[in-house]
Formats: C-alpha cells, structure tokens, sequence
C-alpha cells in the first residue's frame, strides 16, 4: 500500500526516545521529511544521523520545554521559516507522575500542561500549515484510561481525547484529521521505570495482557503513521488502543 507520504512533513515531539523515535523512523522510512521535537537536542541529533545514514531525508532537530509559555509559537515559527510547511503533526510528548506520588497543586498543573494543553495549543498553532497542504494530520498519544485512583495524567488525557474529538469536528472541514492512539504497556523508557525486570514485564503480561507480552514501540508506530497517511484521510475524531487486549477497569 502506498501510504502517500513521500515529500510530506511531518513533525514528532517527545522523538528522541520510544514511541516517538520508532515514528519518525517510520516516517522517514515511507519518505517524509520529519522534524524531530524533544528537550534532548544531543540524542535528537544522533536519531537524525542515523535517519539519513539509513538513505533517508536528514530530519530537522529542534529542542525544546513544549511546557514552556512560548514552546507552541516558537516552534511553528521555526518550522515555517525553515520549510514552510507542515503535513503531520505527531503529538507524542507525554509524561505520567510516579505511582503514590502527592498530587500537590504543582503537579496537577504540569500534568495538564504536558499531557493536554501543549498538544492542544501545538495543533491550534499549526492548524493553518496542515490545512494549507489539503491533508493535514493531527495523531495525539495519549495512554489507556485505567482509574485505579486519582491520577493527574489520566485526567489530563481524558481531557485531551474529549478534545480531540470536538477539535476534529471543528477542522474536517478543512481536511484536517484528528485521531488519539491510546498505547498500552509498551517497552519503553518510562514502562522500565514501572517494571525494571523482564520478570516483572512477564508477570504483568501473564496476568492481565492476552498477547502474553508487552508491546513494542515498532508496533504502536505503525498504526501513528497510518493515520497520518492519506489512505486515513476519512478516519477522523478517533481513539485507537494499541494493547495486545489487556484487560482494563473499564
């Protein structure tokens, strides 16, 4: 199948690890020019080398707090001075807090701000790129609701995916898709953080994953980069799960 991505733009935050690096891998892979987003300007810049040594388009690299007041504008500015335009926006930067940490005021407002309101400022940013390119792709990653307790991060995520899908009626209109891509327990960073073993990976999986094993960042990436395809362009205002069928509370 031809994805129709060759020669589009495409940006990925939170690229330097995960998910996110395993998507722009992808997307350069189908013949995209990516511009990689992450605080981390040494790693995006090593994931760049690699991207072009591989045969592929070099990827922009731009660091950046997407926390920060002036993070969304910033950003849009350097992309349209740079390429003048966006195809794709990949909206991956995403952190939860620690289990049992105290959910002072502090947290819950850096909770929103990372895992609801940068995603959504970043996509009202850049809505008169990806509209002016006639195909424009907004995919937010934003994690499996599981409310075993109060949690910061899973309130900012519902809160994301609520808007998404109101942004996505508001912008069809103007060939714009907006879709969500909730990942389970996929190998990763911030995953190891939870479970430092593959013994503790396998007893999870055992448990509560009918796959029988954690997934893979390659895995969630591919169904990012088809819904930035052109073939996605009638899938809009929706919330994927990549998860193997793991067994939730709700």
């Amino acid at each position: 199948m031809d994805l129709e991505l060759a020669g589009r733009c495409a940006l990925v935050t939170g690229a330097s690890a995960g998910i996110g690096k395993a998507t722009a891998r992808l997307l350069a892979a189908e013949g995209a020019q990516v511009v990689l987003v992450a605080r981390r300007l040494d790693a995006l810049e090593t994931l760049s080398a690699e991207i072009e040594a591989e045969g592929r388009l070099r990827p922009l690299c731009l660091a950046a707090d997407l926390t920060g007041p002036d993070a969304p504008e910033r950003l849009r500015d350097q992309v349209n001075d740079r390429l003048g335009r966006l195809d794709i926006l990949i909206n991956n930067a995403g952190r939860a807090e620690p289990a049992g940490a105290t959910l002072d005021e502090a947290l819950w407002r850096s909770q929103f701000e990372l895992n609801f309101h940068a995603k959504r400022r970043l996509a009202e940013e850049f809505l008169p790129l990806l509209a002016a390119g006639g195909q424009g792709r907004v995919v937010n990653l934003v994690g499996i609701l599981e409310p075993f307790g109060v949690s910061a991060a899973q309130s900012a995520i519902a809160a994301c995916v609520l808007w998404s899908k109101g942004f996505s009626r508001t912008v069809a209109d103007r060939r714009v898709t907006v879709n969500c891509v909730a990942p389970g327990r996929i190998d990763s960073e911030q995953i190891r953080a939870h479970f430092p073993t593959r013994e503790a990976q396998a007893d999870f999986a055992r448990q509560l994953i009918p796959a029988g094993r954690f997934g893979t960042a390659e895995e969630a990436a591919a169904l990012i980069v088809f819904l930035a395809s052109g073939p996605a362009r009638y899938i809009t205002g929706e919330t994927f799960t990549v998860d193997g069928g793991m067994h939730r509370s709700i």
